[in-house]
């Protein structure tokens, strides 16, 4: 996205007041970013901004220099990504309260989709921690990637289980990417930034308050297929994260414990209120279909590539295209372009988006020659 309107992003993301209904009634009423930025008192009134965030966005206009915050965190070696942008989380994207902004240190990957939580008490027991560990370790070695919050306890063990399986991790901060909270776990937010990515909401500069750790379970659900609890007391803020992942759609594990511990009272009210009691970790492949990740690369290394798939991936690109005309570009019979189309998807080199509609997937464009 061009910088230009990516410094607009940056400067709502910093101004107080303007969360994700605000900024999506003012953008339908504006039309793009730059507008709403710009956008007179009356137009922001008539678009839901009461006195308090009125002052606070006409105060923000004053004093800050979009272009200038930008290029703060750009220097910082951080990475900026927006409702505009291709680079946008694809299941974060269809959330009410997707957060507008998102600031990601490492590198995003396609399959980050495949991504399951496992969050817990920061007072996790030796059993806690090694279920934690054995999850996360199976999972990342099976092509999930690991979403976490980076806290002391289950968190912490579950990012460490997936890097040293070799995995992908996603930590979810509270606070601004500079200041990484708990203090000590930044040696290990280095380690997911090399493999995986460290990403928050919060601008630069945002200290690990309270009040800011709620909001970030929602994006700790938001990128999961799965949210699994291992141990939590009965106010864990873990528990949090799991009544967002139900409230949008996401499946929901809780590992049983022992009733003496105080750590198994979250995960057993969970299990009373209908949560899947996990017995083991292929329960998760299999419940979420996430077996189709390590499916999908056995086929790219086993599958040769034929004229047949040259030609359809050839004739498909960003914008999606219904099935009947790409056979018409092909010209080939209808049944030879479906079989392929399944098989392109399996290999993760094609995606349907509906309405038998496909798009280049962009993994394509990194491993798979159309020559």
């Amino acid at each position: 996205m061009e910088g230009e309107s990516l410094q607009y992003w940056v400067a709502f993301g910093r101004t107080a007041g303007v969360g994700p209904t605000r900024l999506r009634r003012l953008l339908n009423h504006c039309g793009d970013i730059e507008a709403a930025w710009k956008a007179s008192p009356a137009t922001l009134r008539a678009c839901g901004f009461d006195q308090r965030a009125l002052e606070s966005l006409l105060r923000a206009r004053e004093t800050m220099d979009p272009r200038r915050e930008l290029e703060r965190v750009l220097r910082a070696g951080y990475k900026v990504e927006c409702w505009d942008s291709d680079g946008y989380p694809r299941r974060l994207r269809d959330l009410e309260d997707a957060p507008p902004v998102l600031y990601l240190w490492g590198e995003w990957k396609d399959q980050d989709d495949y991504a399951a939580a496992i969050v817990g008490t920061r007072r996790a027991s030796s059993y806690g921690q090694q279920v934690a560990r054995e999850l996360s370790s199976f999972l990342a070695s099976n092509g999930v990637t690991i979403v976490s919050g980076l806290a002391r306890g289950i968190d912490g063990v579950a990012h460490g289980g997936a890097l040293e399986a070799g995995g992908r991790t996603l930590a979810v901060l509270g606070s601004g990417l500079d200041r990484i909270y708990p203090p000590e776990h930044r040696g290990l937010a280095e380690k997911i930034a090399a493999q995986g990515v460290v990403l928050t909401e919060y601008a630069l500069g945002t200290e690990p308050e309270g009040r800011n750790f709620p909001p970030r379970n929602r994006i700790i659900a938001g990128l999961s297929l799965a949210v699994i609890i291992v141990e939590a007391g009965r106010s864990s803020g873990a528990l949090i994260t799991a009544d967002f992942a139900a409230e949008q759609g996401r499946e929901v594990f809780a590992v049983p414990g022992s009733i003496m511990r105080h750590g198994s009272e979250g995960p057993h009210r969970l299990i009373q209120n209908g949560a899947r009691l996990l017995h083991s970790p292929e329960e998760v492949l299999e419940v979420m279909n996430l077996d189709l990740v390590a499916r999908r690369r056995a086929v790219q290394d086993i599958i040769p590539e034929n004229e047949t798939e040259r030609v359809v991936l050839s004739h498909l690109e960003e914008e999606p295209l219904h099935i009947d005309e790409l056979r018409a570009r092909c010209a080939l019979p209808a049944a030879e372009v479906a079989s392929t189309l399944a098989l392109l998807e399996l290999k993760g080199y094609a995606r349907q988006v509906g309405g038998m509609h496909y798009v280049r997937a962009r993994e394509s464009a990194q491993g798979y020659r159309v020559e």
